[in-house]
This record gives structure tokens, C-alpha cells and sequence, in this order.
């Protein structure tokens, strides 16, 4: 499980930027027993999911990216680029002091029973510094710490870091933890499958997971998972079954449409196309079924259904593991109560028994009066007058917010922050645009 994620002098993140899972006290009577992990091990309480609003160009797609950036530089710093290598990371800009200054990245989760904090700083040049502490109980304790080309390593715990340095391979464009990984070490091996399992999605882009959702169709097990998530949704979907079509192609027969040439196909072993059939109700005289009529998922399905079957790939798999959906953009194509839908089933104790966690960011303000959420899930980046992003959480307010407000009234009527301010907008609309023109005759 995610524990905290911070961020600092990334993209449009110039201070440090914390988004923190576990829950507030202040909260401690909503939802406890839904929205709650209990992890009694490390005496803590952990939210299942959160969500993050902001005005369009607040930051909440380049938080996402950081933990992208961080997941795709542990995994692959070590075995990719060469010593000498700029590394491809993106300071704040707008402040000449900032952008000088190297970006920072830690993160705090459990895995196996095991709690550990690793993190990071890097310029486009080096790394500058780098730590990792585990807690298999009570005590944390440090496997090592880097600064530059200077370690420092826990004899026991972290046995290979000497033979490493002594071997010179720690380049100074790589990090020390995908370089122990390489070669085996226990610990750094855990927090790189951590990373690996971590899921990250783009929610405009399905190209990313499609293949998941269709692989999981072929499988009979998965088959009725999907079919059960696809239910839920009030989709209409009775069935749902998976095909290969095997027809001639040619790409210079611009003649026909692809449908028309779908339509034509016939067997052979040239060219391949797979399609998801979905099953509907038909009905006649006195709305009484029947029969049954397919449809394609590609052709004939709506781009919302399409999205939907495309999400239960991953959402399946990090239920099913326990593992961390981060989803930039979730609501995209989708209906508010569908997403409604995919909070409820991470919040729910039934159905989400592994405790998987789903973040996502949105600008789907129904959300806000579903009740789904405690106010420690709910969170916000603002830009400040200089283009700097901060993070916080509807938590943050305290005293100021009660458990009965209208949270989705409040935040549109600016009393959160973290919306756009159209005044001026509004001023311009209508002295310049709709306002006559003196010159005209």
C-alpha cells in the first residue's frame, strides 16, 4: 500500500508537494469501516482512494507524471543509457534559483508486511543524492545513503552496496537501488517489484491497457470478472465473447471502407483482425424479449462503453493483487455514476478485501456530493500568481468544514480554491466581443 508520495521542484511543482494516505482523526467517524485499511502491523490507518481536482494547468496531470517519472527511472536507470547520459528530468522553470536545484522524489508504502521509504534527488546531470530505509516491524532502519558518489551502507542489511562502490558500477547517471536490484539484492529487489506493480494509466489514452482487457476476455475465469464489472455498469451487456476474423487486406483497395471489408472477410491465414462481440436484449410486441443481438465492441459500442471494458483489465488485476491504480483523467469519456461506480468498488470492504488503492484526478464535481469520500480523500492543487503548484487536502481545512457541507457547491464557489478564476474572462467577453464596434457605421 501507497503511504505518502512527495515531490519536489518538478515540472510545476517548485516547493515540496506531500500527498499523504493516511487517515485523519478529524475524520475518524465517516466511513471508517468502507474507505479505512487497517494496517495493525505499523499501528496505522490508510484511505483506500483519492481523488485530486484543480482549475485546467493546475498540476494535477504533472503530479501524476512525477510518480511516472520516479517509477520509470527506478526500473530503468540502471540498465539504460550510458555513463555520461543526461538524465531526462524537468525542474520548475519560472524561478531562476529552482531551476539550478536538483528534483527530489520519495515515496512510503508496505509491501509484504515490509514498510519502506526510498527516494531520491536527480538533475539532468547526476544523481545527487539517494536513500532507502526499511521497517520489517517497528524500527526503521537505513540500508543506505548516497550523496553523489559517497555511500554509506548497512553492513548487513545492504551487503552488496560495498562490493558495488568497489567495483565501480554505480554510474553517477544511475541509481544505486536499480543497480543492487541487477544484481540481486533482497531488499532492493522488493522495492523494485514494488515499482513494477505499481499501475499507471492515462485515461484519454487506452492504448496503454486495451490489450489487458481484451487478454482477460480469452481467459473463462477473467471472462466472468469483466462480464460482472460490465453488468454493475448498467451497460446493457447480457455476454461478451472474443474473436479473430482472418480476411484479405489490401491497403491500396481505398475503395471500400474497413467495415465494408470487415464485413467481406473470409479465412485465410494473411491478415487477422480480433473484435469483441457484446451480447443485448432484444425485444418485440409488449417489450417482451426476444431474442439476443451482437454488437461490436468496436463498431457498434459507445466510446464510453468501449472505455469502460477497456479499464477492467487493470482495475481487475490491482483488486485482485492489492496493488495501486493511479488513473490521470479517469472520468474522460465517462458518465459520472460510472466512475462513481469504479471509487465504490476500491472503497468497498466486499469487494476490495486486498485493500487496493486507486488515485485519480478529475474535474467531475458530482464526486464531491456522492458521499464516497471522506474529506482526507479529497484533495486539490492551485497554482500561486508565479505558476508555482501546492497540494492539500479538503482535511486541511479543519474546523472549516463540516461533514454535512455541500463540498461540490463549496469548491465551484471558489471556497477551496483551486478553481479557475473567470472574471476577467467574463469582463472580456463582454467589452470586447459583444459590445459594439464605435467604428462600424
Amino acid at each position: 500500500m501507497l503511504i505518502q508520495f512527495s515531490v519536489k521542484n518538478f515540472k510545476t511543482f517548485k516547493e515540496k508537494a506531500v500527498l499523504s494516505f493516511i487517515a485523519s482523526n478529524y475524520d475518524k467517524e465517516t466511513r471508517e469501516d468502507e474507505n479505512i485499511a487497517t494496517i495493525s502491523d505499523f499501528n496505522l490507518r490508510i484511505v483506500k482512494s483519492a481523488v485530486m481536482y484543480g482549475a485546467n494547468a493546475s498540476g494535477k496531470s504533472k503530479f501524476i507524471d512525477a510518480l511516472m517519472f520516479m517509477k520509470r527511472f527506478v526500473i530503468g536507470s540502471s540498465k539504460e543509457g550510458q555513463k555520461g547520459d543526461p538524465i531526462n528530468v524537468q525542474t520548475y522553470k519560472l524561478d531562476t534559483e529552482s531551476e539550478n536545484e536538483p528534483a527530489e522524489f520519495e515515496v512510503i508504502f508496505i509491501y509484504n508486511n515490509e514498510m519502506f521509504r526510498y527516494g531520491f534527488e536527480v538533475n539532468s546531470q547526476v544523481v545527487v543524492s539517494e536513500w532507502l530505509y526499511h521497517k520489517p516491524k517497528t524500527k526503521e532502519v537505513e540500508l543506505f545513503y548516497r550523496e553523489e558518489q559517497k555511500f554509506e551502507f548497512h553492513e548487513r542489511n545492504f551487503s552488496k552496496g560495498s562490493t558495488l562502490e568497489k567495483e565501480d558500477l554505480i554510474r553517477e547517471n544511475a541509481l544505486l537501488l536499480s543497480v543492487a536490484a541487477q544484481f540481486n539484492d533482497k531488499n532492493a529487489g522488493k522495492v523494485l517489484d514494488w515499482f513494477k506493480e505499481l499501475k499507471i494509466i492515462s485515461g484519454i489514452q487506452e492504448e496503454g491497457y486495451k490489450n489487458n482487457a481484451i487478454a482477460k476476455i480469452k481467459d473463462a475465469a477473467y471472462n466472468r470478472k469483466v462480464l460482472d464489472l460490465l453488468k454493475k455498469a448498467d451497460l446493457g451487456i447480457e455476454n461478451i465473447t472474443y474473436k479473430e476474423y482472418y480476411f484479405d487486406f489490401d491497403p491500396a483497395d481505398n475503395k471500400k471502407s474497413f467495415e465494408e471489408i470487415f464485413e467481406g472477410f473470409k479465412k485465410n491465414d494473411e491478415e487477422a483482425f480480433s473484435d469483441i462481440t457484446t451480447v443485448h436484449k432484444r425485444y418485440g410486441i409488449g417489450r417482451k424479449r426476444v431474442d439476443d443481438v451482437k454488437f461490436s465492441m468496436h463498431f457498434d459500442e459507445s466510446s464510453g462503453t468501449q472505455k469502460f471494458f477497456f479499464l477492467t483489465g487493470p482495475v481487475i488485476d490491482t483488486l485482485e493483487t492489492g496493488g495501486i491504480l493511479v488513473a490521470d483523467e479517469l472520468d474522460s469519456k465517462l458518465h459520472p455514476n460510472l466512475v462513481s461506480k469504479i471509487v465504490s468498488i476500491f472503497n468497498s470492504k466486499e469487494l476490495n478485501p486486498n485493500n487496493a488503492q486507486l488515485i485519480f484526478n478529475t474535474h467531475d464535481t458530482n464526486l464531491l456530493n456522492s458521499r464516497l469520500f471522506r474529506r482526507d480523500q479529497i484533495w486539490f492543487i492551485e497554482k500561486d500568481r508565479y505558476g508555482a503548484a501546492k497540494l492539500y487536502s479538503l482535511a486541511d481545512f479543519k474546523s472549516e468544514v463540516r461533514k454535512a457541507d455541500n463540498f461540490e457547491d463549496n469548491y465551484i464557489r471558489g471556497k477551496y480554491g483551486a478553481v479557475p478564476l473567470l472574471n476577467d474572462f467574463e469582463d472580456f467577453i463582454y467589452s470586447k466581443m459583444l459590445q459594439p464596434n464605435e467604428n462600424e457605421g
